[in-house]
């Protein structure tokens, strides 16, 4: 059932002296776009007349096809809270359509739709919620980002030695202003990182509210006078900044992963899921660790996974069931980071996850101790295997997996593949201080 009709946001607009209404959208590489008109132009966009050049967006398509319109999604429209009260500053997400008025394939929340579609069709209903880290870093005399903080908090810390408590209880209240219900905010593991957890939704809405999260946060920072970002590790010998997704399906308003009967309180249908999401994961680590940075995070010795495998008891695989069960029974998906389009990601977890159910993929045994604690030889010998190491091996695997990109569509998973390839390439032509140091002087 829908949220608002046109009249209610024509009357919530008036009412509330909204004068400025951001049509948003995403790239193909979880970047936030949009257009803006003024309450003028309300009626025009909501009847979906509101046209950009898609030959502009990078991902999307060629000059003599630019022509694209917005196709705002009601139930996504806000006030923003943090803009003038007279005014007023709105949003709503929008869906991507071509001229010809049928969904573009290179919009990632129409992939999503597809996947949620699929789950309905086989009575299910995907919900999934976020664990989104982040970093809080001062600004230049510019105004741009640095990665210059003067705390040195760590895990669960508190004011004064948190110095970015005031800025992320900010963050809290404007969110939960915003229709958000917060379940916990703290200190992360590493100087200047923190995380803010918000509830669980269905699967469509927590893609949408992760990205207008990313959008606060940094709206926050910045009146703050630091700079957030989502970069997986800005910093080495630190922690990276990761974004765990907690995932489940129900199917007539009953969390179908739990079952009190089952081994570990889990169901078949869990264990079929958890043998989706590792067969196709080293396919999908292209679009849950998209840039070259994300492999820095993804080594032993920094808390993120670098193997892949499945635990109930440890903390530290790829893919956690953590201890609560009944309604509140998920999978704990930790090798994605923030840098990743959540439509995208959730998308192909999804799909993973259906195949795993469809095919009745039962995962490898449980793993009861920490994997990066083992020699490369002990996994060898139990049939471990590792996560792609860097963006080229990523790209390889993604290549090697036709349901990832079946999943994905063939617009995407062409210009995903083109955009890293170039990506790689630029990387692996810079020359590091790192090999300054380590060669100029000897050589």
């Amino acid at each position: 059932m829908s949220k608002y009709t046109k009249e209610d946001i024509f009357r919530i607009a008036e009412e509330e002296d909204v004068e400025f209404i951001r049509l948003q959208f995403t790239d193909i590489f979880g970047t936030m776009k949009n257009m803006a008109v003024t309450s003028s132009q309300l009626k025009k966009a909501l009847d979906n007349r509101c046209r950009f050049d898609g030959s502009s967006i990078e991902g999307y398509v060629r000059l003599e096809e630019a022509d694209m319109y917005l196709h705002p999604d009601l139930d996504t429209f806000t006030i923003f809270p943090w803009r003038p009260q007279q005014g007023k500053v709105a949003r709503i997400i929008c869906d991507v359509y071509t001229a010809e008025g049928k969904p573009f394939s290179g919009d990632s929340r129409h992939i999503l739709k597809q996947q949620i579609k699929n789950a309905a069709e086989m009575g299910y209903t995907f919900n999934a919620g976020p664990e989104c880290e982040f970093f809080l870093y001062h600004q230049d005399e510019n105004g741009q980002p640095t990665t210059i903080t003067h705390e040195k908090a760590g895990y669960f810390d508190l004011g004064p030695v948190d110095l970015g408590e005031n800025a992320r209880r900010d963050m809290v209240l404007t969110l939960e202003g915003m229709g958000y219900e917060i379940e916990g905010s703290h200190h992360e593991v590493s100087p200047a990182q923190h995380e803010i957890d918000f509830r669980y939704d269905e699967a469509l809405a927590t893609a949408d509210n992760i990205m207008t999260f990313k959008l606060a946060v940094k709206t926050i920072a910045k009146r703050h006078g630091l700079f957030a970002s989502f970069m997986p590790k800005p910093k080495s010998g630190i922690n990276g900044s990761g974004m765990h997704l907690n995932m489940s399906l129900s199917k007539d308003g009953r969390n179908i992963f739990d079952d009190p009967e089952g081994e570990l309180g889990l169901s078949p249908e869990a264990y079929y899921f958890i043998g989706g999401l590792l067969k196709h994961m080293k396919g999908m680590t292209l679009i849950l660790n998209p840039l070259v940075n994300s492999y820095k995070r993804l080594i032993p010795g920094y808390e993120a996974p670098s193997d892949i495998g499945w635990s109930a008891t440890s903390c530290s695989p790829l893919v956690r069931v953590p201890i609560s069960r009944g309604e509140e029974t998920r999978l704990e998906l930790r090798s994605p980071d923030p840098s990743a389009n959540p439509y995208l990601a959730l998308a192909v977890c999804l799909a993973a996850g259906l195949d795993g159910i469809s095919n009745k993929i039962m995962p490898p045994a449980g793993q009861k101790e920490n994997i990066s604690l083992l020699d490369e030889e002990t996994k060898r010998l139990r049939g471990i295997e590792s996560l792609p190491s860097d963006l080229h091996e990523a790209v390889k695997e993604l290549k090697k997996d036709s349901f990832v990109q079946d999943t994905l569509g063939e617009h995407i998973t062409r210009k995903y593949i083109e955009a890293k390839e170039a990506e790689w390439a630029q990387y692996r032509s810079l020359v590091t201080d790192w090999e300054l140091e380590q060669y100029l002087y000897k050589i």
